[in-house]
């Protein structure tokens, strides 16, 4: 996969280096790391220049990000409610209060979290699906998108330009933080579902109390 990777870069140059973050974006498996940071160092020996490498990658990102925000967008909320207001809501334990929480949490708080989840790996791509989904309005979607993508791309490429040959070192490095992050994201995810289970668990268990007290 890296080969492919990096032989479309170097047959395409900003163009490849533009599908390739643009595909990322979407599949987030697939390594933002490795096309930026070789972006970065094909600039040292071929005519390609950093700042518009960094247009191409910040392009290809806007790219990506639209389209999973339309995706979030189809998917929508009143979409969730009646998903949770069936079995699936009784199985995951979820109610339509929740998705409504969740959207507001999200209306309050979305700017923010758009820009920083653009620094963190894989929830920098599925970001986007919960801002089209709460309605993020586009503007200031594609503000925030923008601005975290461009500080991100212009990060590694820098790395790249100015490491050269030794780009690959680099990438162990990125690769390793990505690989801390989401385990800690996994371990957040865990705890997070047991935080809310044990709440879900109790008010079901106070409310069954509250019952037997109203009958006796």
């Amino acid at each position: 996969m890296q080969e492919f990777m990096l032989s479309i870069m170097e047959q395409f140059g900003y163009l490849g280096v533009f599908l390739l973050i643009a595909i990322e974006n979407i599949f987030p498996p697939i390594p933002s790391e490795v096309v930026l940071l070789f972006g970065g160092f094909m600039t040292t020996y071929t005519e390609l220049n950093v700042i518009l490498m960094i247009v191409a990658a910040t392009l290809g990102s806007l790219l990506g990000a639209i389209v999973l925000y339309y995706v979030g967008k189809i998917l929508n909320k009143e979409r969730l409610k009646k998903l949770v207001s069936g079995k699936l809501g009784k199985i995951l334990r979820i109610k339509t209060e929740d998705i409504d929480k969740a959207d507001k949490w999200f209306d309050t708080k979305g700017n923010k979290t758009v820009f920083f989840c653009r620094f963190i790996p894989i929830v920098r791509s599925l970001i986007s699906i919960p801002a089209g989904m709460s309605e993020m309005p586009m503007l200031k979607f594609l503000i925030y998108t923008i601005a975290g993508s461009t500080i991100w791309n212009t990060v590694l490429i820098v790395i790249g330009n100015k490491v050269g040959e030794n780009w690959v070192n680099i990438l162990n490095i990125f690769e390793n933080y990505s690989h801390i992050t989401l385990i800690v994201l996994i371990l957040i995810f865990i705890i997070a579902c047991f935080i809310f289970y044990y709440k879900k668990t109790a008010k079901i268990r106070n409310i069954a109390k509250q019952k037997e007290k109203d009958i006796n």
